[in-house]
């Protein structure tokens, strides 16, 4: 393995409205090797990985690109110097397909000829990567009709075609089943020992344990230490990354109450869509998950649920209320539906509103702020200073900062205090700790185990079969756009796979 390096971060500090969210930091990564960085959320991981791809400048430091100190005008800057990078939460045009979004970010396009033929050489370009990465994907299709998984495949093809030999992937494997996490890390190795260099950001340590040549911890915006991961163990590794290795919660036993939530036979309209015929009964005090390969309908049925625009035909009967689908939002608030989707900045928050505003928006029906024409501000950042204290939010230097400065995990805790503020009664939660750190992926699944010990009736929609296997009281496997199968507690992690990829 080469050891000369392909990336050196050196020195960096970087701060964002008065905070600094980079210390000093250090960073090294060689070719030939792939590299897995640490930390919980907020400890600087991405921002320094955002400086390496040129979307932010260093206030300090220096950075070195095959030993040669460049400086970094933009992400196309970076993408001529080889370097891409696969965000956590994706940049694609939604109303584009695919293969435009990849022709987006080509330096060099495809092919010759009119913008339609190049466009044709792309797709088949696609076609045949994808097929090489091991995932089936329809280059044709547009983006916003593809599942979070999915999309995620769109993210890492355009990095690959545009020419990245320096290749960071933040979360990569987030919302990928076992099975096609395995194979995308496989194919990144590979691609690494080719002479390439990976950097890994993950909070999965089985990964880091498996697929990763060095490991650098960050606390703080600092880099902690740099060593070799397979000469320690994963308590130490948990230690170092949060501090402390807090135990996962003993499971109480759960006894479900009264059908609070009935899917019948839930179709995508006109029968041209990925819902097939679901399936599910939601009870009172009970976690139901639903565990599956990407793209077989979750994101779709999450749709559907929470209100956003999906088209179905077949019945969501809500207790008391009746088709759910006919609930306006402020119906819903009234009916203490808790909403959690798995796009927290695209569909739950709104980046470019204060930390108090996004909290104060589920009450604004109630008339708890006054009217829309005169909010009372004041009780509005009241209510949030306590949610924020109360939920562990960290981050907040004043509650009147954009939403868009909180790191993903914090962010996540921000919805999750909005939605929980009513005591719900409902709980619809698609990926709750996509992109999480150990902390704060406890945190979250505390506050869902306590809505369901409160009598909550809580759907856990995820593609991490952990969280189902952690979290559920009885388990629901999608495949095809239906409910194939049921488990309930403790279930068979060998048959719920088995059921996940049957294509009986």
């Amino acid at each position: 393995m080469s050891q000369t390096h392909a990336l050196q971060l050196t020195g960096i500090s970087k701060s964002f409205d008065g905070f600094k969210a980079l210390s000093d930091a250090d960073f090294t990564a060689c070719w030939g090797e792939v590299h897995a960085l640490l930390g919980e959320n907020g400890a600087g991981k991405s921002s320094l990985m955002n400086i390496a791809a040129g979307l932010y400048a260093p206030e300090t430091g220096t950075l070195l690109i095959d030993d040669n100190v460049v400086q970094l005008h933009g992400p196309k800057d970076a993408s001529r110097h080889r370097i891409g990078m696969v965000h956590q939460h994706f940049k694609l045009v939604k109303p584009f397909t695919v293969a435009q979004n990849i022709l987006l970010g080509l330096t060099e396009k495809p092919g010759e000829g009119s913008y339609r033929k190049r466009l044709r050489a792309l797709e088949q370009e696609i076609a045949s990567k994808a097929a090489e990465l091991g995932f089936a994907l329809d280059p044709t299709r547009i983006v916003d009709n593809l599942s979070v998984a999915e999309q995620q495949r769109v993210e890492i093809l355009k990095v690959l075609l545009a020419g990245a030999r320096i290749l960071i992937l933040d979360e990569p494997t987030a919302v990928l089943t076992d099975d096609e996490a395995e194979r995308l890390l496989t194919t990144v190795q590979a691609f690494a020992r080719q002479g390439a260099a990976v950097i890994l950001v993950t909070h999965k340590m089985a990964d880091v344990k498996r697929y990763a040549d060095r490991v650098t911890v960050m606390r703080g915006g600092r880099t902690v230490q740099t060593l070799d991961p397979h000469s320690v163990s994963v308590e130490r590794l948990v230690q170092l990354t949060v501090g402390d290795s807090a135990p996962a919660p003993e499971r109480q036993h759960s006894t479900p109450g009264e059908v609070r939530l009935q899917v019948h036979d839930l179709r995508s309209a006109a029968g041209n869509g990925p819902l097939n015929g679901v399936n599910l009964t939601l009870r009172a005090g009970q976690i139901y998950g639903i565990a599956g390969v990407g793209g077989n309908g979750q994101a779709e049925l999450a749709n559907a649920l929470m209100g956003l625009p999906q088209p179905t035909e077949g019945e969501i009967h809500l207790q008391a209320f009746g088709d759910l689908r006919t609930a306006t939002a402020e119906q819903r608030r009234q009916l203490r539906i808790a909403s959690i989707p798995a796009d927290r900045y695209g569909a739950a928050l709104a980046a470019s509103l204060s930390v108090a505003e996004n909290f104060g928006v589920g009450n604004l029906h109630s008339g708890r702020y006054g009217s829309f024409w005169r909010l009372r501000y004041a009780l509005m950042a009241q209510d949030a200073q306590q949610a924020v204290t109360d939920f562990d939010v960290q981050g907040v230097r004043s509650l009147d900062q954009k939403a868009a400065l909180l790191s993903g995990g914090n962010a996540q805790k921000l919805v999750i205090a909005r939605e929980f503020s009513r005591d719900p009664q409902l709980v619809l939660v698609h990926s709750p700790s996509r992109g999480l750190d150990v902390r704060a992926s406890l945190a979250v699944h505390g506050r869902l185990r306590a809505a369901r010990d409160a009598g909550a009736a809580v759907l856990v929609i995820s593609e991490d079969l952990d969280e189902v296997l952690a979290l559920s009281d009885r388990i629901g496997v999608m495949n095809g756009g239906r409910i194939v199968a049921e488990f309930d507690h403790p279930a068979d992690r060998q048959a719920i796979g088995k059921a996940m990829v049957s294509h009986d």
